[in-house]
């Protein structure tokens, strides 16, 4: 299995674990001039922004700490072009996620960082 096949199994994975924990789906791989997220979907009250992080070991680090400065505030400016083309106004509460997998251990980490503005 490369790579490619891989992640879209992870991310499978992290989407049946989302849905079996009452998140609402309303986006996958969500893709503009801005940058890519790999799921959107509600949480409660808040639209969730969620990166899915793969590691198969930790040789490289864990994959939490792939989520770097730069990364988030590509996540950052591609939500902000998200929520004007489906009019989501400031009314509506924003969470940045991230679903890492280290080997067979998944973690959703709610709050994983604070939105970061141009």
């Amino acid at each position: 299995m490369n790579n490619h096949e891989k992640g879209a199994q992870k991310e499978e994975q992290v989407c049946a674990y989302l849905l079996s924990n009452g998140v609402k789906i309303m986006e996958r791989n969500f893709r503009c001039r801005q940058g890519e997220i790999d799921i959107i979907g509600y949480d409660g009250g808040y639209l969730v922004f969620f990166e899915v992080k793969y590691r198969g070991s930790r040789s490289a680090g864990s994959a939490a700490e792939a989520v770097g400065y730069a990364k988030q505030r590509k996540i950052c400016r591609t939500a902000d072009y998200y929520r004007m083309i489906h009019h989501c106004g400031e009314e509506v509460p924003v969470r940045f996620d991230v679903v890492a997998i280290d080997g067979e251990d998944l973690q959703w980490i709610k709050n994983a960082f604070y939105y970061i503005a141009r």
